[in-house]
């Protein structure tokens, strides 16, 4: 089964939602706005992928919070994405051990199709 990770409104993970439906993949949605996810979760997606592919630094949380001044290094950066979910980059999608961040549809078709 297909895990997307993300928010139902952002633009990158409707895309990601419509390419799986358009193929007939099955998959299950985790909303960061309705539910939380375990810090030990973004430690496991840290193993498979740089902070830097992870960290939204262009989101608007991370504008709203202000967090470009703070120069934050990646143990911060870290506790910030188990206490704002959104500053993840979207979507996160997990598939038979392989985590892809974002949506590139050349991607997609190598990995699903």
């Amino acid at each position: 089964m297909i895990q997307v990770y993300g928010i139902k409104n952002c633009d990158s993970v409707k895309k990601a939602l419509k390419f799986f439906k358009n193929n007939n993949l099955e998959y299950t949605l985790f909303d960061f706005k309705t539910q939380d996810l375990p810090c030990q979760k973004i430690s496991t997606w840290l193993e498979k992928t740089e902070m830097k592919i992870l960290f939204n630094s262009r989101s608007t949380t991370f504008r709203n919070l202000k967090l470009k001044e703070l120069d934050l290094d990646e143990k911060a950066q870290t506790e910030w994405l188990c206490k704002e979910n959104l500053l993840i980059k979207r979507p996160v999608v997990e598939f038979n051990g392989t985590l892809l961040v974002g949506f590139n549809e050349e991607n997609y078709q190598r990995s699903f199709l």
